[in-house]
């Protein structure tokens, strides 16, 4: 948010100089975090309108990337169950979530549209497209590994949503590394031993980092990692109710491995 202030110090300079200058950036500012607040807090029925987008392309996408390899398994079909258990799905919420997987998982199903549905919707809102992402990821990888055309379809739906390759390669690399860290306590306990060295390239992947970042660089990066997955900005930025507790899972996730990395540099 920056462009209220230089329009405002240019045109403030233009007519009064350098204390004009100064007046016009201040009153950029303000109109840059008003402009920040808007972004920030939406309408409750845009939240609503988000969050219905969200909950429907989240498990339309689910039932399509099963079915991708043609055949929808029941291992599949348990992991999209665990979910739902997970979520703590209303009886009515469980019944509609179904009818959507069972719609992404026909032969007609119309993959682009509902991409490009959910795109218009989340409008400049960047965190939703991640979230959801994040989702398909983890549901992907719930039977331990990634098939190639599950890999198609989960690089495709980053294509759609602006992620490059590049990008989705690092959050499929960070959710991999995370996905060790979901007893709370990393992949050994750190409280009674060194971390193993295995176990260590782990916890910098889980943040997206590299070992050579300097200890103020992995802060910076915990935190913005924690301050993403904080369940009163996903709530903010449209993600379901349903789905909070799931998508702060990711935090405890981040909090383990971050707790190993300092335990390695005390």
């Amino acid at each position: 948010m920056f462009l209220g202030k230089l329009i405002g110090g240019i045109i403030g300079y233009s007519l009064w100089g350098f204390w004009g200058g100064l007046l016009g950036f201040w009153l950029g500012s303000a109109f840059d975090r008003a402009a920040q607040l808007n972004s920030i807090f939406i309408s409750s029925s845009d939240r609503e309108n988000l969050q219905q987008s969200f909950f429907k392309t989240t498990f339309q996408l689910i039932g399509h990337i099963a079915k991708a390899d043609g055949l929808v398994s029941k291992a599949e079909i348990a992991q999209t169950e665990s979910l739902m258990s997970r979520m703590g799905l209303t009886q009515a919420h469980r019944k509609q979530a179904i009818e959507y997987f069972q719609e992404g998982t026909v032969a007609d199903f119309n993959y682009d549209l509902c991409i490009t549905q959910f795109a218009q919707i989340s409008g400049r809102n960047r965190q939703l497209p991640l979230t959801l992402l994040e989702f398909l990821i983890s549901i992907a990888l719930a039977d331990g590994h990634l098939d190639p055309a599950e890999q198609t379809v989960l690089r495709n739906t980053a294509a759609k949503l602006n992620m490059n390759a590049q990008q989705f390669e690092q959050l499929l690399q960070m959710i991999l590394a995370q996905n060790h860290f979901n007893s709370g306590s990393g992949s050994y306990n750190y409280n009674s031993q060194a971390p193993r060295a295995d176990a260590l390239k782990q916890a910098y992947q889980a943040l997206g980092i590299s070992a050579d970042i300097d200890d103020k660089g992995l802060k910076k990066s915990y935190r913005k990692l924690m301050s993403q997955h904080h369940p009163d900005k996903l709530i903010a930025k449209g993600v379901p109710d349903d789905m909070i507790k799931v998508a702060t899972e990711k935090s405890q996730q981040i909090q383990s491995a971050y707790e190993l990395i300092k335990k390695s540099r005390a």
